[in-house]
Formats: C-alpha cells, structure tokens, sequence
C-alpha cells in the first residue's frame, strides 16, 4: 500500500474531538467491510489507489464509511479536495467553489475534487448548477447520500455519475472496530486496559444495527462512565453495555430504498401467512415513524392482490380498519393496523384478480376484434339470462376469435373455490 505518498492528507484530528472521528481510517488497509466494492481487485479500490475517481455517489444508511471513503480518496488525490455539506451550504458556496476550481486549473492545472455530503438535500437548481463543470471536467464531482439516489438526486447528476451502494456493516467488522478501540486505549500515553466480556461485545454489536459510529460512541460512553480499578483496568459487563446503547437505532429512510424494503417484507410476511413476521415489520414502520396511511393503502392493495376473491370480505375489513383510525388517531390506532394485518396475513390466499393484466396484454399484442354483433347496444339477437331462469342456452360473450380462451383461473381457497365448485356442480 501506498502509506507514505507526499500528497496524503496529514491532519489529524483534535484529541478531544469525537473518538470516531479519532479513529477515522485514513487508508484502505484501515477500512472495515465493503468488500463487494472494495476487495482488491475491484474497479473501485484500483480508481482510488490510482488516483483515477471519476465523478461518485456514496450512499447507504449512516456510519458505514460513505464520509471515511472520501477521507481515504483525499490520502491517495493529488487534486485538491474541498468540501460542502448540502446543509449548510448555497447556491452561492457552491458557484464561487467552482469559480476557485476554474482559476486552479488555469494556474497549477491542478485539478478538484468536490464533495457535497448529504447531496439530496441539494435542490434540482443546485443539482442543476454542478452539471456544466461536471461535463467540461473543471471539477470532479463525489455526493455521499443517507437516500437511494435515484430517488432523491437529480437524473441528469445520476447519468454522469457512477454509484456504489454500502451497506451496513457485518458482526465481524464491528469486532474489528471494537478490537481497534480497545487497542486505541491501549497505547495511550497513560494506558488504559480496557476489558470487554462477550455478552456486552454481542449487545453492543447487535444494536448498534451495522452503524460503526453508533457503536464507536456507545462505546466510548461507556468507556468514559466507568471508573479503573487499581491496575488500571476498565471492566464493560453486559449492563454496562445496556446503559451505554440504551436501545436499537432504527435504519429507514422514509423516501428511500430501505423504507421500500421494509414494505416489502411486511406485504410478503402476508402474503406468506405469517401473521409474526407481519406485526414486526409492521412494529418496524411504526416505531420508525411511517405513515399510517400509507401502510393502510398498502393493505388494500394486498386485500385484492393477495387475498382477493378467497375472501372478498377482507377488503370491507381494511376499509373498515382505516376508517375506524381516521376516527380514533393514535396510538389506539395501533390496534386497527394490527388487527388489518393479522386479517390479511391468517386469510385464505388468492391473486386472480391479477388476470385483469392478462387481459390488458392481449391488448396491447394488437389482438384487438370486433364486438360480436349480439352484444352491441340495442340488439336484438340478445338473450338476458335473467330472463331463462334455470334454461340453459349457449351465449358467447367473447370475440369469436378468443372464443373459448381463459383469462381468470379460479384459486384453490375459499369463497372463490367454493363459488366456482358451486357453480360447475350445477
């Protein structure tokens, strides 16, 4: 590795800044997990040790390296790295920012890297406003995003930028961290041995839900909050781990991918009969801060998708459900969420009512024909079954051409079979 080139970043941070920030890699042999983007042999490592990082979209849920992998780029670039933060930054930080890269170029044809962190908080007119030095090459563009940024970045960024996705990091990354903070500790000017039984490692792994930050600071916290004993030794027992983390942090992004994610696994918990995984991913949403109302449209979908004519009544009940929440509120209106869900997952299952896509295709294949001349307003070859009684009579209702073709299967549960079985047997 390249650990000693004149042009890495040499400041190191204040000893009493965050220790996360303390232990920011600042190399690639120093990063923890990423593998799938980052092995060796992957295009993305070889772009940063080789100092050829085009124009970058970091994103992934928080503390897993997005801002630490822009650290490690600035080690290995030769170009000047400068940072915005979307937050706090204009429209006019950002054009006099390009301004500064232009006049660079011209004098030192030294180029820029600008990073813009929390990119989607960036307006389309921002967005908009970094798409000519982009494509003139004055700058090299790299966003890191908490969001799925083809949800939230402008399409036009999207297209000029290649995007890798992180995602939160594995058991053994975090025991690595961990390691690396006990070693922190260790070779202090005062050394402080720092002990930690395997119950609290497991606690503190297990909720911090992949986030290396969230872990780094409960750790630290814990470690600050417990006294040495005479040789010196800090000891971090379960309980200790409990106080220091207190509970899971929850991962969900409400306009992006993970919030679809955990949608999904709630409608397939359903349409699996689960009704156990269907009230945790449910508990999941509610606890994050999701919408109800968009978890009642998402259970009318699957009372017709899902269940449909197996039990026709299952979409009166979720009506029902989510009228009866409009009335109540929260949190009483847990209880109509749960009992929606639990309606749907424990119902009989049947997706007929997809054959209305069937019929669409035969469409949109241009098989397209005539109405047969006894079905056209007025006619007088019609016969109205209503007027036969139990007299049968042949009538087709199809264009001659799909005479006979099946569009509707009937499931094999519930209403829709008994109805069907009824209706053959006569």
């Amino acid at each position: 590795m390249q650990q000693d080139l004149p042009f890495k970043n040499n400041l190191k941070p204040q000893l009493d800044s965050p220790l996360a920030d303390r232990l920011r890699p600042k190399n690639l042999d120093d990063f923890y997990g990423q593998q799938e983007i980052l092995s060796q042999n992957s295009l993305l490592y070889k772009a940063i040790i080789s100092d050829k990082v085009g124009n970058t979209i970091f994103y992934g849920p928080p503390g897993v390296g997005k801002t630490t992998l822009i650290e490690i780029i600035s080690f290995y670039t030769r170009s000047s790295l400068i940072k915005l933060n979307a937050v706090l930054s204009g429209i006019k930080d950002l054009r006099n920012e390009i301004c500064i890269a232009q006049e660079r170029w011209k004098k030192s044809r030294r180029k820029t890297i600008l990073f813009i962190d929390e990119v989607h908080r960036f307006t389309t007119v921002q967005q908009d406003a970094l798409l000519p030095s982009i494509e003139n090459g004055t700058i090299t563009f790299i966003g890191a995003t908490t969001e799925n940024p083809f949800f939230a970045v402008n399409k036009a960024l999207i297209s000029r930028s290649r995007q890798f996705k992180l995602k939160t990091l594995e058991d053994k990354d975090m025991r690595k961290i961990i390691a690396k903070i006990v070693n922190y500790y260790f070779v202090l000017e005062k050394p402080v041995k720092v002990q930690i039984t395997e119950e609290a490692i497991k606690h503190l792994i297990n909720f911090s839900s992949g986030d290396a930050r969230n872990l780094i600071n409960a750790l630290e916290f814990a470690i600050d909050i417990t006294n040495k004993n005479g040789d010196n030794i800090i000891k971090i027992d379960l309980k200790i781990a409990e106080e220091s983390i207190q509970r899971k942090k929850i991962n969900y992004d409400r306009d992006g991918e993970n919030h679809f994610d955990i949608l999904s696994a709630f409608i397939k918990s359903i349409r699996g009969s689960d009704p156990d995984a269907t009230l945790y991913w449910l508990a999941y949403m509610l606890e994050a801060g999701e919408d109800p109302n968009l978890i009642f449209r998402r259970l009318l979908i699957s009372a017709s998708e899902d269940i449909g004519l197996a039990d026709p009544n299952a979409l009166v009940i979720i009506n029902s459900c989510r009228e009866a929440f409009i009335n109540v509120g929260l949190p009483e209106g847990y209880y109509f969420l749960s009992h929606a869900s639990l309606y749907l997952a424990i119902a009989p299952k049947s997706n007929s009512t997809k054959s209305i896509f069937a019929a669409i295709q035969k469409l949109n294949d241009n098989q397209i024909f005539p109405i047969p001349s006894h079905l056209k307003n007025n006619s007088k070859n019609y016969k109205n079954p209503l007027d036969h009684g139990d007299t049968s009579f042949e009538q087709s209702y199809m264009p001659q051409q799909l005479k006979g073709y099946k569009f509707w299967e009937p499931g094999n549960y519930g209403w829709e079979k008994k109805q069907y079985d009824d209706k053959s047997m006569k």
